[in-house]
């Protein structure tokens, strides 16, 4: 194949990248659901390959999770209302935060969380995901505290769209 014919390939396979990628575009809103009486609850904001974005909701003593640490995936963590304390090994602080702060955790990073506040805490997850992972491939380190799956947990697992 020529040089030109090669360079005609390689912009149509790009823009045919670009029509797959742009027709999974999503968009979404948040607001905490009314009624939320579980230990914590997942409300998932949207998702691709590689990403995903969730807004984790925690009450006060009843959401805590335990020590644990991800093999495929790093994790931007911030708080939009509340005030929430991580931890890492021995139980030493790594952070206090409130609104607009938060904290990043590297893949492997052991630590965990709990809300410090006296109300709700609604904490945005955004994870970062290895190449191929299907899960975040969580490993606990200690016996859990909050066990997914329970009467303890809301999950709204479908994203929620913003408003067209």
């Amino acid at each position: 194949m020529s040089q030109a014919g090669t360079a005609t390939a390689a912009n149509e396979d790009l823009e045919q990248r670009h029509r797959e990628a742009e027709s999974r575009i999503t968009s979404f809103s948040y607001a905490k659901p009314d009624g939320v009486t579980a230990g914590k609850g997942f409300i998932a904001l949207s998702r691709t390959d590689i990403v995903k974005g969730v807004v984790q909701v925690v009450k006060k003593h009843g959401g805590e999770n335990n020590l644990h640490y991800h093999t495929r995936m790093d994790t931007f963590w911030m708080v939009l209302k509340g005030r929430v304390r991580f931890y890492t090994v021995g139980d030493k602080v790594l952070g206090e935060f409130g609104p607009h702060e938060g904290i990043v955790t590297p893949r492997y990073c052991r630590y965990w969380f709990e809300n410090i506040g006296d109300d709700d805490l609604e904490l945005l997850q955004v994870a970062a995901y290895a190449d191929g992972a299907k899960d975040g491939g969580r490993t606990n380190v200690e016996a859990l505290r909050f066990v997914p799956g329970t009467e303890n947990e809301f999950n709204l697992t479908k994203p929620v769209k913003a408003d067209a």
